[in-house]
């Protein structure tokens, strides 16, 4: 069992981390699903970027389970298949430890909506996922991150293909995307927005909100019905 371009997919989209400053070391994965056959390739567990080749990339089932690789996969691989289970639009996750990010993260709060880059790509604040209990965390702590997230999206009434990506409180962010290509942006996205937002709330900690008008106009200008971004 090969799927050397579901491999390779994967392995492009991990080797985008590092090179747009993402990721250190090792903190961080990506993933790419083939629905039809029901498995994903994602990164090995603890292997420098440097080192990865295609071929290191790790198959996985729905399940977490592997079915084929001589590595062993990401730690974070049950967050992925639950996900991946769950929410049957994605075709590609990345988890990072970006530093703006994950520094959200760290303070258990939303990123607020205030400019237009974030209005571009979203209408609402970017959600962080409560902090887990204890049961969950000495429990099976992968998958019920998985669960933090979408016990989180189903109380905001948040639809995945709308908003791609979430903090998970005093740990880090996961994005997601159509394909991973689009997950690997978003990880990118989420990092500059999350920079912004620290800055300005250090310049002016009590920085208002983007008035109501301009986060309708700047998302519906790109995503809405009448769109003009971009080229047809």
């Amino acid at each position: 069992m090969k799927f050397d371009d579901l491999k390779a997919e994967a392995y492009e989209a991990n080797m985008q981390l590092p090179a747009l400053g993402l990721v250190l070391f090792t903190f961080g994965n990506a993933s790419a699903i083939d629905r039809d056959k029901g498995i994903f390739a994602i990164k090995p567990s603890g292997v420098p970027y440097a080192d990865l080749r295609p071929d290191d990339m790790v198959l996985v089932d729905l399940e977490g389970k592997v079915v084929s690789g001589r590595l062993r996969p990401s730690s974070d691989t049950e967050t992925h298949a639950v996900l991946y289970r769950q929410w049957s639009t994605l075709g590609g996750i990345v988890h990072t430890h970006s530093t703006y990010a994950t520094s959200w993260a760290q303070t258990q709060l939303d990123i607020p909506i205030l400019g237009t880059t974030h209005a571009d790509h979203l209408t609402v604040d970017i959600p962080c996922a409560p902090v887990m209990d204890d049961e969950m965390i000495q429990g099976n702590y992968e998958h019920e991150t998985g669960f933090q997230i979408l016990n989180d999206f189903k109380r905001r009434d948040y639809l995945p293909e709308e908003v791609e990506m979430v903090l998970v409180a005093n740990h880090a962010p996961f994005t997601w995307g159509k394909t991973v290509a689009k997950a690997v942006y978003n990880s990118a996205v989420l990092e500059q927005i999350a920079q912004m937002a620290w800055i300005a709330h250090s310049v002016r900690p009590d920085v208002p909100r983007l008035k109501d008008a301009l986060i309708r106009k700047h998302y519906e200008r790109k995503h809405g019905k009448n769109a003009y971004y971009g080229q047809e």
